[in-house]
């Protein structure tokens, strides 16, 4: 991935949620409160994030495998775990397949910047996924801890929109600094 898409692509998702926020739709205070226990929203997120692993570990050569000679019964072992999560544990899988996906999407992201100290507006990128990869690490560990954000985020319209318009400046700002490369 280029220096330019790894920098646009989180610009462009920090333009949206901020402009999603700074809207102000009733639409999409219900919509970010019903999605920590979403039942739709766990089918996406966790399945795409179970695939992306699942994709990841089919790449592993014999070298990243110690104790098996191919990667197929480790797939099996983390596939049936995913099955297993969505029939014994769903409160908030919508949570952790989304913390999943930042934590795969981060890589080529991080992989981009690397060595590129010529350029340092990079840093911006660089510092929202860092600050994406915390924030799943933390929420992964404590799900509901979103659902109490979102509930706290949206008891005052004032304060949505007040956090919509930095995430959708710091996002104009990344977004611009990609066309600076």
């Amino acid at each position: 991935m280029s220096l330019f898409l790894a920098t646009l692509l989180p610009g462009l998702l920090l333009v949206l949620l901020g402009g999603l926020l700074l809207w102000g739709d009733p639409r999409v205070s219900s919509t970010a409160r019903a999605l920590p226990r979403s039942g739709r929203a766990a089918l996406l997120f966790f399945g795409a994030g179970a695939g992306g692993f699942l994709w990841r570990l089919s790449s592993l050569g014999e070298a990243d495998l110690i104790f098996f000679s191919r990667p197929a019964p480790v797939m099996i072992g983390f596939g049936v775990l995913a099955v297993l999560a969505f029939l014994y544990a769903p409160d908030f899988l919508a949570v952790r397949g989304l913390c999943v996906l930042v934590l795969l999407g981060a890589e080529p992201l991080l992989n981009a910047a690397f060595m590129e100290y010529a350029h340092p507006q990079r840093l911006l990128m660089v510092s929202a996924v860092y600050a994406a990869l915390a924030l799943a690490v933390y929420l992964a560990a404590a799900p509901y801890r979103l659902r109490d954000f979102f509930e706290w985020l949206f008891r005052s319209r004032g304060r949505a929109r007040w956090i919509g318009a930095t995430l959708l400046a710091y996002g104009l700002a990344t977004s611009a600094s990609a066309f600076t490369y």
